[in-house]
């Protein structure tokens, strides 16, 4: 999704920061800034360090996460505006660094786990099934558009606008 936006939003390529390839530049009047962890993804947190004591950086504002989510079937995607980690490890190290749960998040379904593994991280680290994939590359932009209304409008108006029942 990253790699997407970036092409999307023509903002070139992805440089070397501090534990993440960031790539920046103007989007709808503001500058954004994709990050992509260059960590393991139960220390993501240690990408977003660096901007925590940052006075212009107020993650309830400023902060949108995209993360898998088992708990939401593949092809569909939800925001959120905070919440808990949910046994998330990525969320959970993000969470610990921030020293808070007010950021938005798009979680994007990749679940249920199919019975046959016993290991959640063979699950979301492996290659999905063709037709998993086909679901969640129909979805990049739609998700797009959701990041894009956060960014202009807001996670509350995202939310109504984007999550479906």
């Amino acid at each position: 999704m990253a790699d997407h936006l970036a092409r999307r939003w023509r903002l070139g390529a992805f440089t070397r920061g501090e534990r993440v390839r960031q790539a920046e530049g103007p989007v709808g009047g503001q500058t954004v800034r994709v990050l992509k962890p260059q960590t393991y993804m139960n220390r993501s947190g240690a990408a977003l360090a660096p901007f925590r004591l940052r006075p212009d950086f107020d993650p309830a504002t400023d902060l949108l996460i995209l993360t898998d989510d088992v708990a939401l079937p593949v092809g569909r995607f939800r925001l959120r505006g905070a919440g808990s980690a949910g046994g998330h490890n990525g969320l959970k190290s993000i969470e610990a660094v921030l020293q808070r749960q007010d950021y938005a998040r798009l979680r994007i379904g990749v679940g249920p786990v199919p019975s046959a593994l016993d290991d959640l991280s063979d699950f979301v680290l492996g290659t999905p099934a063709p037709e998993d994939d086909r679901a969640i590359t129909d979805l990049l932009d739609p998700m797009s558009e959701a990041v894009e209304c956060w960014l202009a409008d807001g996670i509350e108006r995202a939310m109504s606008r984007f999550n479906r029942s």
